[in-house]
């Protein structure tokens, strides 16, 4: 095996003549995997389907920028359930070999319409539960890497863009749970478990319920954030990120997404219906009795 060391240990290269050196690397094509790709969901049938999400691809390479009327993406609650169907539709197109997010503009999402969620009852709160668990839940069961670049302040749901494989972000980017406590809301819908997960469990706390401000350099030392590069070179690193990893043997890829997110699905599948189901308790007691929670921010 010490003849093998400089295949596996050369960094960012991929080495196509690997599996011939070692035959036990060796598989076999499966007709499984065409069958699968006429069952789902081609590109052409959700790519034009989403009116908060651009979509557009290359050589296998799924580039989503979240937008809202063409313009910087604002959380809303037509936002709040497109995402967990966009995601699943990529999760079933096995022709997506790696997914780059990002945002549009100098924002990644720091803009909600909270007047557009009404959640004065159970039943109101019966949809956003249904959809708070499937949005991260899908984004989790997308079979391929994830790259997010981060294009600039992440202040609305930045938990999303922090669970990717790669994280990407620009030097003006800054990190804030600004919708949940800080706002009188519990920050039960997935929230309270990536930031102790992903940044530790007293620093994300803390994080959390002092409504805390990460620039881009604290994200990256904290452990949230892998690079910061200026904002003309963001795009560009991701898709060469994205590029190198695009050239990996399908299932390689595929299955090193499933075995890297394990850990992270199972907590959320622990934590998620729990923490929704507390925000609606809290939510509840003390909305305005017509259940929208205020005007566009």
């Amino acid at each position: 095996m010490a003849q093998a060391d400089t295949f596996f240990f050369r960094q960012g290269q991929y080495q196509p003549d690997l599996r011939n050196r070692f035959s036990t690397l060796d598989a076999q094509p499966s007709s499984n995997l065409s069958a699968m790709k006429r069952t789902a969901a081609s590109f052409a049938d959700y790519q034009q389907g989403y009116n908060n999400a651009a979509l557009s691809r290359d050589n296998g390479i799924l580039v989503v920028k979240l937008q809202t009327g063409g313009g910087e993406f604002v959380w809303s609650a037509e936002a709040h359930e497109e995402l967990g169907f966009l995601f699943a539709d990529i999760s079933t197109d096995r022709d997506n070999k790696v997914v780059v997010l990002t945002g549009t503009g100098t924002n990644f999402c720091a803009q909600i319409n909270a007047a557009s969620f009404k959640l004065s009852t159970p039943q109101e709160w019966d949809l956003t539960f249904h959809e708070g668990k499937r949005l991260l839940m899908n984004l989790l069961s997308i079979e391929v890497p994830v790259i997010a670049a981060i294009n600039g302040p992440a202040r609305i749901h930045p938990e999303i863009p922090v669970l990717s494989d790669i994280v990407l972000a620009s030097e003006t980017a800054i990190f804030q749970d600004a919708p949940h406590f800080m706002s009188g809301i519990v920050p039960g819908d997935g929230a309270h478990v990536v930031w102790p997960h992903i940044i530790g469990p007293n620093r994300g706390r803390y994080f959390l319920i002092t409504g805390q401000e990460l620039s881009a350099g604290q994200a990256q030392e904290y452990g949230a954030v892998n690079e910061v590069l200026a904002p003309e070179l963001l795009m560009d690193r991701a898709m060469e990120l994205a590029t190198y990893i695009a050239a990996m043997p399908e299932l390689t890829r595929r299955y090193t997404r499933v075995a890297l997110t394990q850990r992270i699905k199972r907590l959320l599948e622990e934590g998620l219906s729990v923490g929704l189901a507390l925000e609606a308790l809290a939510a509840i007691s003390g909305v305005p009795r017509d259940g929208r929670l205020g005007e566009a921010q």
